[in-house]
């Protein structure tokens, strides 16, 4: 009983820390490297093994079939990687061979997949749809509630130029898992590494935050959705800025298609035309001007052309359709796509372009290039299977959770599927974008699904048999 309890102390303070990523904390495990959570997360896991060899008993969704998937997944990139062997021993970039970069990737998927998803499932499973709605969303809204005061210090210090505050800015900064790193462009990234995670994380909480206007009749309700858009905005994400937006238009939808809030969507308006009006009484053409980059910012024709960044990603994005054209059963195993892509980039992308010069393709450096797109990458190292495999899970987690929308007809239960639905769709398009398996939301929100599932099947025999 101690040892769940420590498990889960570990599970809350981790689930905390999922923004915060500035600082190397573990160098030896890659891409995890400046992740904090990890840590916890990790340390909560050799407490759940030295349980589970306490009690004897392995606790996972083995009769799931979203589970199912994710371990067909898993196997089906030890097994693309296998039979592309005899090329990948071969292959040599950045200082690192094609073995080891699997190794790499693979362990980082393992991690993850299962090792944390195992955690999580561990610690959620024997609690009911409401508590899980509750217990989630609480963690959340206090992670924002410290993202959104350094953030707002990082605001006033770099977009308006106030250094009254730095430096409680700067002692902020002193806390473990900060720095005080400033973009010169104004950009935030507040508690996170760089601007494009705190979009991951911003997009991760969004719907459990708007959610409070739903159930919550404090006048502070709109507080947790405002915090989010004034994050969003201020990030300077692009993809944020779209997919938050995104979320918030679905959410207006169930707000009014579900629950009939006509009245509280035409408040939530005037709040918000309210705040636009204070800001910009307040701070007059630097608000209007912020407001304006932000919308020529989404002009993504225009950034095309003349973005360096954007020429990169379409670049990689295109490279990795000719490394699945050539390669369009198998792929070229996990983690082997920069091998092959290294030179096949074409050269609208590359010519002019100080990334490819001094990162993407410099020897001396040793991180790989990205690929800018979790789904492309899925069809070069994995080829159709494995793209099948994983389209099929989300196209499966999208149809559960609306099924479960549809057929619960508790108040908490339809939120918390309103929840898991947002989330997920705003995080697989994110994936068009970004190209690794390493965004906690997923795994927690596959994890939680399946919970409600079993709880909604176990209530359903319950109330048929009385």
């Amino acid at each position: 009983m101690k040892l769940k309890i420590i498990i889960t102390f570990l599970f809350t303070i981790g689930l905390f820390l999922i923004p915060f990523n500035k600082v190397e904390v573990l160098p030896f495990l890659g891409e995890f490297r400046n992740e904090s959570s990890i840590v916890f997360f990790l340390l909560a896991f050799f407490v759940l093994i030295i349980y589970y060899w306490l009690s004897g008993k392995i606790h996972l969704p083995f009769k799931n079939n979203l589970f199912q998937l994710v371990l067909m997944f898993i196997i089906w990139c030890l097994l693309s990687t296998v039979f592309n062997f005899f090329d990948i021993r071969f292959y040599y970039f950045k200082q690192t061979d094609g073995i080891t970069r699997f190794i790499k990737q693979y362990i980082s998927l393992i991690i993850s997949g299962l090792v944390c998803f195992n955690l999580y499932w561990f610690v959620l499973k024997d609690k009911r749809n409401d508590e899980i709605l509750k217990y989630i969303r609480k963690i959340f809204l206090y992670s924002l509630i410290f993202a959104s005061i350094y953030g707002s210090l990082e605001i006033f210090v770099s977009y308006f130029k106030i250094n009254f505050f730095t430096p409680l800015f700067n002692l902020l900064s002193h806390l473990p898992f900060l720095n005080n790193n400033i973009y010169n462009t104004g950009r935030i990234s507040s508690v996170s590494q760089e601007p494009p995670f705190l979009a991951i994380y911003l997009i991760t909480i969004a719907s459990w935050m708007f959610s409070y206007i739903i159930t919550s009749k404090s006048k502070f309700r709109f507080l947790p959705t405002i915090a989010i858009i004034v994050l969003t905005f201020f990030s300077g994400s692009r993809t944020a800025l779209a997919i938050v937006s995104i979320q918030f238009i679905i959410f207006i939808y169930f707000l009014y298609s579900i629950f009939g809030y006509k009245k509280l969507i035409f408040n939530s308006f005037k709040i918000a035309f309210f705040c636009l009006a204070i800001g910009f009484v307040i701070f007059g053409s630097k608000f209007y001007d912020a407001i304006n980059e932000k919308v020529k910012s989404l002009n993504f024709v225009e950034n095309m052309t003349s973005s360096i960044s954007n020429k990169s990603r379409f670049g990689m994005q295109y490279t990795s359709l000719l490394v699945f054209s050539e390669n369009p059963i198998l792929g070229v195993g996990l983690g082997q796509q920069a091998f092959v892509a290294k030179d096949k980039y074409p050269d609208w992308a590359t010519e002019d372009n100080y990334e490819f010069e001094h990162y993407y393709l410099n020897e001396n450096n040793t991180s790989f290039p990205p690929s800018f797109n979790l789904y492309t990458r899925i069809l070069a190292e994995l080829g159709i299977i494995g793209f099948i495999i994983f389209v099929y899970l989300e196209f499966l987690i999208i149809k559960n959770t609306l099924t479960l929308l549809k057929k619960d007809n508790t108040f908490l239960g339809k939120v918390l599927a309103i929840n898991l639905l947002i989330s997920f769709i705003g995080l697989f398009i994110n994936w068009l974008q970004f190209d690794s398996f390493r965004i906690y939301g997923v795994w927690i929100f596959i994890a939680i699904l399946i919970i409600y599932q079993k709880n909604y099947e176990q209530n359903s025999r319950i109330n048929s048999s009385l």
